[in-house]
């Protein structure tokens, strides 16, 4: 059984799978990693969900404001042994839930193009393509998405 929890960036196990997940975007992302990683710092990150299968730190997610109606998701990571069991898109739901209880009307996000795992998952929970936003305006290995939150 997955179990969610709600914590913030100082959460130990949240900064453990943080540390995975920059570890795996070093291959993936190969040189453009530099470029990523300055948009990944935790200081502006209040909002986390930490997933735990047997007490076991597994995936994670956190939102972001972007501006007064939308928040941006970021730092989504499902450990590679526990992928295909529905971890990241209990998170992402439950951040979008969070998002909409704090008053939100929308997520936004960014992804690699190499993330071919994540684009299928913003896909699949109903993540709709849009023009790449603010620092990623202009960069090709870019694939930026947003929801809109029923009412």
């Amino acid at each position: 059984m997955i179990i969610l929890k709600k914590t913030n960036a100082a959460n130990s196990d949240f900064l453990s799978l943080v540390k995975q997940l920059d570890d795996y975007l070093v291959i993936t992302d190969g040189d453009d990693h530099a470029f990523y990683d300055q948009f990944n710092k935790l200081s502006a990150i209040s909002h986390v969900i930490v997933a735990y299968i047997n007490n076991i730190p597994v995936g994670c997610g956190a939102i972001k404001e972007f501006d007064k109606s939308k928040v941006e998701i970021k730092r989504m990571y499902t450990n590679p042994l526990y992928r295909g069991k529905g971890i990241a898109s209990e998170i992402l739901n439950d951040l979008e839930l969070w998002a909409e209880g704090l008053g939100y009307q929308s997520c936004i996000l960014e992804t690699g193009i190499r993330q071919v795992e994540a684009i299928s998952l913003y896909i699949k929970q109903g993540y709709i393509e849009t023009p790449n936003y603010g620092q990623y305006k202009n960069i090709k290995e870019s694939i930026c998405f947003s929801k809109t939150f029923n009412k």
